[in-house]
């Protein structure tokens, strides 16, 4: 079986639609280090890019590029009540259960068992895909979204991109 060759198709497919070649962003400052406490201890939230916005909510445009959006979600949510407009991939898998590209109920579970502390109050959708201007995200989107995590007290952030 041959491999797919993800960020050669990805340019063609970027190309295609007239946008110049991706530029991957290299990070080779990212601040990692070892959790202080116990992961049961730990409180968790969770991001998705995979326009994933509650029914209540306007729709991300599944055809957006550098969309900054960022909606909060109460960990509470029902996991029923979630449209998903991105047109990059094949989400009929997430259609049925959401829980493939934004794993609430995965994570409440975790909690339940005491494998984790507990779920942020604040769970995230947004960043959706193709963001062709790093600068923002460097030096305005990421840092709020990073003081938004800081004030729910959350130490593990779950990035499930799509």
């Amino acid at each position: 079986m041959k491999s797919i060759r993800y960020v050669d198709a990805l340019n063609d497919h970027y190309t295609a639609m007239g946008n110049p070649p991706y530029r991957w962003t290299v990070n080779e400052s990212a601040p990692l280090h070892r959790l202080d406490k116990p992961l049961e201890e730990c409180s968790v939230s969770l991001l998705t890019s995979g326009g994933v916005s509650q029914c209540s909510m306007p729709a991300f445009n599944a055809d957006a590029r550098n969309d900054h959006r960022l909606d909060a979600i109460d960990r509470d949510v029902n996991a029923t009540d979630f449209q998903i407009h991105d047109s990059y991939y094949d989400h009929s898998d997430a259609d049925n259960d959401i829980n493939c590209i934004f794993p609430v109920e995965r994570l409440r579970e975790l909690a339940a068992l005491g494998e984790i502390g507990k779920v942020s109050d604040r769970l995230w959708s947004g960043f959706m895909g193709r963001i062709y201007n790093r600068s923002k995200v460097l030096e305005e989107s990421g840092p709020d979204f990073a003081a938004a995590l800081r004030e729910d007290g959350v130490d593990i952030l779950l990035a499930a991109p799509s």
